[in-house]
């Protein structure tokens, strides 16, 4: 068979001929983004080949000169039946970014938030039952005596125990004379057994509480005698490498060892947090008895393998919207192998357990008559609006913009990415601040959205994002029908080149903004009400968290409304997930909240794309709804003129 070799890395493998690049690329171990899923439209996966012949259909993505230069998409290239030595180019955005370490600087939802008085009941609990020894006349098993232990606290209940908890039981019951601690589980009228311990080990019981997002994924590991939060830990989901957004790595998992290829990805990130975790606080997964996961409805699917195919296709159908509580072991979760998994409900195709969860943090889930407004800004963008006595929600594609998919030098918020920007209205220079503070290698979605509010405010850009050709700076550049605009001059770069944003960059930027705002709008619309009527905007998610607010004004992404009206609160998906492990109380409330919502497809909704339409202009066609970015301009002109 062939043999590919990777530089600058020098990792070969073998592998036969008709084998795709990018999938050589994976099995050797090499980091290849493919934000299009490897449909080959995002242009991406960018290799070059050194030596020997492949089969490649790149052109039309890369240009004739390019591809002259032995430049291929991995995705869109086949080895034949001879070696290859293969360049990757640096992929930005893998050197970590605003990940946290620990639970001190994770930005959770304030403990605030909950109810006054919720229940605490947390999935798995530990309880101190003492079994008298066995007698000659009583004819009663190991078992029997434990579980007649049981019912004296619990009362009259079928008691069920797995194989794994058996085989655990003599010797356990014998070790301290008879004084054991055993991990349960309660549900409609069963105690299920997870594990047995000798002597009291009751203050030794832990959780997690997981949120799959599709870009990034957190882990919190829970003290449950005390409800604390011992840490968190958070990272990209593997499967970035696969699509950016929902919908490619749908399409990526159209064959099943691709559907399995992002489960074990999966997996392997949380069971990598979750080891970070316990190893970092010398705890025993088997201490580790329940956890919560939360996630849109098609990273659940992939989470356990289910074929997500019909989410994207009408009638948009997933294949479970409540999942029944599994065990660990057979989700492929590392923690205690009997745990009990239980899974935030779905809403419908496009509005998963992550919108569940997070609106239990919010008004909407208590008796509040105010009308509020909930916007999970991420890659997708999930919205809901109600108050006690109705919800309505849907999702709307923002598309993997604001995450750096589709744009030149677009990237994830990670070290060297730029996330503010000011521009110089006189010269249009841009003064730039990156995390991290080092040279910028690329642009994140809070770059984009100062970049883009700046050069409009400014005059650079007009509102349609096409920059003003009567107006003469260095860093405008005219090519043809399209102009860009120099951000970082290469001198200045980590790249080793210009960092631009052309026109094509900002309109994708647009739409996604115009997807959000236009849904939200819809959505108002379909109650008879106007964004004035909101009580509160709740923005959440990992982008909201580090939205610039005035800035997304200024572009059209939020409403124009009075500041006190918005209420950040950070990864509301996690905090949710937090709420119900501890209390059943929670968990209720939460399967509630689902069954209410109203779920409104906006593929289905002709009215969406009249409102997306009208927001495809910065910050709108009618800025009248934009009264404050409105003075802004007139005062610039003003300032022009004189």
């Amino acid at each position: 068979m062939p043999i590919i070799k990777f530089k600058p890395s020098g990792k070969t493998i073998d592998l036969p001929p008709g084998t795709e690049l990018l999938e050589a690329a994976r099995k050797a171990g090499i980091k290849v983004d493919s934000p299009c899923g490897g449909k080959g439209t995002c242009g991406k996966c960018i290799v070059q080949i050194l030596s020997g012949n492949v089969d490649s259909d790149s052109l039309g993505v890369l240009p004739q000169s390019s591809v002259a230069d032995g430049y291929v998409l991995a995705c869109k290239t086949k080895i034949l039946d001879e070696d290859v030595t293969v360049e990757v180019p640096e992929q930005i955005g893998h050197e970590g970014g605003k990940f946290t370490k620990t639970s001190e600087d994770f930005s959770l939802v304030s403990r605030e938030l909950f109810p006054e008085r919720w229940e605490y009941d947390p999935l798995a609990i530990k309880w101190l039952v003492k079994i008298p020894p066995p007698q000659m006349e009583d004819g009663l098993s190991d078992f029997d005596r434990l579980s007649l232990a049981i019912r004296k606290e619990w009362g009259q209940c079928q008691i069920i125990c797995g194989l794994p908890v058996l085989r655990l039981i003599a010797g356990t019951i014998r070790e301290k004379d008879g004084l054991v601690t055993i991990t349960i589980i309660y549900d409609a009228g069963c105690c299920y057994i997870i594990n047995v311990q000798a002597g009291d080990t009751t203050a030794i019981n832990y959780g997690i509480a997981v949120d799959v997002g599709t870009t990034t994924v957190a882990v919190e590991l829970v003290y449950l005698f005390l409800g604390e939060v011992v840490a968190v830990r958070s990272d990209y989901n593997e499967q970035v490498e696969c699509g950016l957004d929902v919908i490619s790595r749908i399409n990526y998992a159209r064959k099943p060892e691709r559907l399995e290829e992002l489960r074990r990805r999966i997996l392997a990130t949380v069971n990598r947090l979750i080891k970070q975790i316990v190893d970092t606080h010398g705890i025993d997964i088997n201490d580790v008895s329940s956890g919560v996961i939360s996630g849109n409805t098609t990273m659940m699917h992939l989470l356990l393998g289910l074929n997500p195919e019909n989410i994207r296709l009408e009638p948009y159908t997933p294949t479970i919207r409540e999942a029944p509580f599994m065990s660990a072991a057979e989700v492929g979760i590392h923690i205690n192998k009997q745990a009990w998994l239980y899974f935030s409900p779905h809403v419908g195709s496009y509005v998963g357990g992550d919108i569940t969860a997070g609106i239990l943090c919010t008004d909407l889930a208590t008796d509040s008559k105010a009308i509020s407004l909930f916007i999970d800004i991420g890659t997708n963008g999930e919205i809901v609006i109600g108050n006690s006595e109705f919800m309505l929600t849907c999702a709307c594609s923002a598309g993997p913009a604001f995450e750096g998919g589709g744009i030149e030098f677009g990237m994830r918020a990670a070290l060297g990415a730029i996330e503010k920007i000011e521009i110089d209205p006189e010269t249009g220079r841009a003064d730039c601040w990156t995390i991290g503070n080092g040279k910028a290698k690329g642009i994140c979605g809070s770059g984009m959205i100062s970049l883009l509010a700046n050069l409009y405010l400014t005059g650079w850009i007009d509102a349609s994002g096409k920059f003003n050709r009567r107006r003469k700076s260095k860093s405008v550049v005219t090519e043809g029908r399209y102009a860009k605009y120099v951000i970082v001059p290469a001198e200045e770069s980590a790249a080793g080149k210009d960092i631009v944003i052309g026109e094509l960059d900002i309109e994708n930027i647009i739409r996604a903004k115009a997807a959000i705002y236009s849904a939200c709008n819809m959505m108002l619309e379909q109650v008879g009400m106007k964004f004035d009527d909101l009580s509160t905007i709740y923005i959440a998610g990992g982008f909201g968290r580090s939205l610039d607010l005035e800035k997304a004004i200024v572009i059209g992404l939020v409403p124009d409304l009075p500041r006190e009206k918005f209420k950040y609160i950070g990864n509301a998906s996690l905090m949710g997930t937090y709420m119900v492990l501890l209390s059943k109380e929670f968990r209720g409330k939460q399967l509630e909240l689902a069954r209410k919502m109203t779920y409104i497809e906006l593929n289905t909704a002709p009215a969406y794309m009249d409102q997306y339409t009208g927001a495809l202009f910065l910050p709108h066609t009618d800025i009248g709804r934009f009264p404050t970015v409105k003075k802004m301009k007139d005062d610039f002109s003003r300032r022009e003129k004189s």
